[in-house]
């Protein structure tokens, strides 16, 4: 979709060819502190398309944050043609927190399309969707596991439309999930406004996973040359994903001390063992079988696991050996001398 000549994001005019650090103003605290967005806005002086590349979403999802900020640094906006919208941390007070909440106790990506006159949550969902989303055709919103929990480098998205999917498989990692949509999430309010939006999840809660942070990098690039946001450069080796039509977590039948005895990325088969779960005194409780061939996509990290708790997320696949393959590839195209 080609741009307007006009842009403008919280009364903030950004014209063609310029850049700018806005602060979006979204509620006032009981301190009577102001709280608001950071956000990055570089527009090409060309027309083309708008984009939008959020992270934090979830206030302690922090790898997200330090994609944003090696894309903007990296100088490969320089040529950027339409609009990019940046924007390193949607919930700042989770951010400030270390919580994946805000002071309502409500996750803001649950919370879309919100309300002006709504929760504490609705307000920041709506003032996001209103400033930011409504303005850009796409956008991809960054996040990572939860606390103690690991994610595989991972597209989500509704790969059953056609352009979804060419984004996604233009990201360039080597799992994509069919993933539903939640109710009350960002990216179901933007897919009822046509905005198109991809998910990445990466790493864990509250660490900076150098892997993670690099395929994410690399992965936002891809989808912006893919829109031609971004010059085309010459063809490294090119990641052909999977996708995983179904995905389940495997959960703790008694409550212990885990003894994992496979790791993210592993390809596992039905039958297979995965942990052991031992009291205290070292007598075994449990033991955790795979339940389908497939690839561990989530794994708990905490050894301590209670009676139900999730402990390996797996997606199954066809070919999950072309899966490890790719992880392999992957590993090895995002060398350090890399500018991500």
């Amino acid at each position: 979709m080609e741009e307007r000549s006009d842009f403008e994001i919280g009364g903030i005019h950004v014209a063609r060819g310029e850049s700018r650090h806005i602060d979006l103003p979204v509620v006032r605290l009981y301190t009577s502190t102001e709280m608001a967005i950071p956000v990055y806005v570089q527009r090409g002086k060309k027309d083309g398309p708008r984009m939008f590349v959020c992270a934090a979403l979830h206030g302690d999802e922090l790898n997200g944050i330090e994609v944003i900020s090696r894309l903007i640094q990296s100088g490969r906006l320089k040529s950027l043609r339409g609009t990019l919208v940046a924007v390193p941390m949607v919930n700042v007070y989770g951010v400030l927190q270390h919580t994946r909440y805000l002071p309502d106790r409500r996750d803001l990506n649950r919370s879309f399309p919100g309300s002006a006159k709504g929760s504490l949550a609705a307000r920041m969902a709506h003032v996001f969707l209103k400033e930011i989303v409504t303005k850009c055709d796409y956008g991809i919103d960054l996040h990572t596991g939860a606390v103690h929990r690991s994610n595989l480098p991972q597209i989500r998205a509704n790969l059953d439309d056609t352009q979804t999917r060419k984004l996604a498989k233009a990201f360039g990692v080597p799992v994509l999930l069919n993933a539903s949509i939640r109710d009350g999430s960002l990216r179901q309010a933007a897919a009822d406004l046509g905005v198109k939006v991809l998910l990445y999840e990466a790493g864990e809660a509250l660490r900076f996973d150098e892997l993670s942070i690099r395929a994410g990098v690399k992965g936002v690039i891809n989808v912006m040359k893919h829109l031609e946001m971004l010059p085309q450069t010459r063809k490294t080796n090119v990641i052909e994903p999977f996708v995983a039509r179904r995905s389940g977590w495997l959960r703790a039948g008694d409550s212990g001390i885990a003894n994992h005895l496979k790791a993210l990325g592993d390809q596992v088969y039905r039958g297979e063992l995965l942990a052991t779960i031992a009291d205290p005194y070292g007598q075994e409780l449990d033991q955790l079988f795979c339940n389908e061939d497939g690839i561990i996509i989530g794994r708990q990290n905490i050894p301590l696991v209670q009676e139900g708790e999730a402990m390996y997320h797996i997606a199954y696949f066809r070919e999950p050996e072309g899966v490890v393959e790719n992880l392999e590839l992957l590993q090895d195209t995002l060398l350090p001398d890399e500018n991500f």
